[in-house]
């Protein structure tokens, strides 16, 4: 159950954070790293899952929601490094500037829009799991 709890918190960060008209920029910044972390537990909890997969079966769906996974953490790490690189809050927080601005907010925009779409597909592959996860969880609550 507690993996369902970071995934949520990681969702509702994720969507708070990829609106930064909402938001506003400096907040955006902060809490993208935030949301960062998160991410990175939430792969940290996966990792035995993507290994248990493997090694039982490398059939080509295992084989396709690994590249998946692996294409999530290169989009959230393309993501936080070209938001930190154009960051106008974070980064003057601890007296750095970085050069390249009209590199590194194009490649921010992209690759936002390329996590997008691979957390649509993320979701839309293990809602099933949630679903059955929640249903046994509330199962056990009521008997």
């Amino acid at each position: 159950m507690r993996v369902l709890v970071v995934d949520a918190l990681a969702l509702v960060l994720y969507v708070v954070v990829s609106l930064p008209a909402l938001t506003g920029v400096g907040v955006h910044e902060w809490l993208g790293l935030g949301v960062g972390v998160v991410l990175l537990v939430h792969g940290a909890q996966h990792v035995d899952f993507a290994g248990r997969l493997l090694a039982s079966r490398c059939s080509p769906r295992a084989v396709g929601r690994i590249l998946l996974d692996a294409a999530l953490v290169l989009a959230v790490a393309v993501v936080m490094l070209s938001g930190l690189m154009e960051s106008g809050a974070v980064l003057p927080t601890f007296g750095l500037y970085a050069e390249g601005y009209y590199f590194w907010g194009p490649l921010h925009a992209a690759s936002a829009k390329v996590l997008l779409a691979l957390l649509i597909v993320h979701g839309a592959l293990n809602i099933g799991s949630v679903w059955r996860l929640m249903r046994h969880r509330c199962a056990k609550e009521t008997a």
